[in-house]
């Protein structure tokens, strides 16, 4: 029988990774962990990563706003981005003389494919005078022309923070419908969706409360408005995942991707999870082995335009400061 070379690391998640796939993950778990000592480098992952990689390598996990913020202190001299290439941007922004990788430069999002610069300038035009508040999940060339950004954890505070009657929130139409709903500023939208959590319908939730009676149904705020109604609450990911641990429900549904649940199940093995979810094929392109190879070979590395960092980078730090 083979020995179990980490079994520190796989104890944390052994109610969730079986053993035999564990097996598979350990060479390059534990290569990883070396080239982190010999390049100084951390790894920081998204919530939506498998956990092999979430609480096998990791060295900072959180939603988008918590790796914004931890991204500021990170003293190491290489940053890899375990997430989607807009948050290896954001990070960039915020370290600009450390070098940032991302495992796979093809690691995008829907939300930022979805507008442009020139989509805001027509916005700013249409809307004179109106300030235009930017989901982080964007390109560093949107953010550049944008005022301030915000989270999905953070819009509300964001949005009233300007002190004005009316903003442009862009570019997730749901998440500024359901912040709408929170507050008397308003809100005007863009039509940008979330592929993950616009697949997400109110029917799934009553269909999960007849087969799971008395689940918690948690949702993300970028899912329709008519799902966040249907749900027992809503939250970003770091939000719902304080929810489980602060309330400890005795069965829980997130209505947000796949992984998510996992890497909460893994701190809270005594809660039962649903998991009816839906995968971030982006997301899913980061593993364990795109991970060591750019550490092992420096490829991969985040680059932006000066011109275009100074803007996006106080759009991010004024976020930073709400």
């Amino acid at each position: 029988m083979t020995t179990m070379r980490l079994p520190e690391l796989y104890e944390r998640v052994s109610k969730i990774i079986p053993h035999p796939d564990w097996m598979l993950f350990e060479d390059d778990i534990a290569a990883i962990l070396e080239l982190k000592r010999e390049k100084n480098a951390v790894i920081l992952a998204h919530n939506y990563q498998t956990p092999e990689i979430f609480h096998g390598v990791a060295d900072i996990v959180g939603d988008s706003l918590a790796l914004a913020r931890k991204a500021v202190d990170v003293e190491a001299d290489v940053i890899v981005l375990a997430g989607v290439h807009f948050m290896a941007e954001t990070a960039k922004l915020l370290n600009p003389e450390k070098t940032v990788l991302i495992p796979d430069p093809g690691a995008g999002c829907s939300l930022a494919d979805s507008i442009t610069p020139e989509d805001i300038a027509l916005l700013r035009a249409a809307h004179p005078g109106v300030p235009v508040v930017t989901y982080v999940n964007t390109s560093a060339a949107v953010k550049a022309v944008s005022d301030i950004c915000c989270t999905s954890g953070n819009a509300k505070q964001v949005v009233e923070s300007l002190g004005v009657d009316r903003v442009l929130m862009l570019p997730d139409e749901y998440l500024a419908q359901n912040v709408a709903r929170e507050t008397d500023v308003e809100l005007i939208a863009w039509k940008g969706h979330c592929e993950v959590h616009e697949l997400f319908t109110p029917q799934d939730v009553r269909s999960m409360r007849e087969a799971y009676p008395g689940v918690i149904v948690l949702a993300h705020p970028e899912c329709p408005p008519e799902v966040v109604a249907e749900a027992d609450f809503s939250g970003s990911t770091a939000v719902m995942s304080d929810f489980v641990g602060k309330q400890k429900p005795a069965r829980v549904l997130l209505l947000t991707e796949c992984s998510m649940s996992d890497n909460v199940a893994a701190n809270h093995p005594d809660v039962e999870f649903v998991r009816p979810c839906n995968l971030c094929p982006h997301m899913k392109k980061i593993s364990l082995a795109n991970i060591r190879e750019a550490l092992e070979t420096g490829r991969h590395e985040v680059t932006i335009d000066p011109a275009i960092a100074q803007d996006a980078r106080r759009a991010v730090e004024r976020m930073l400061t709400v």
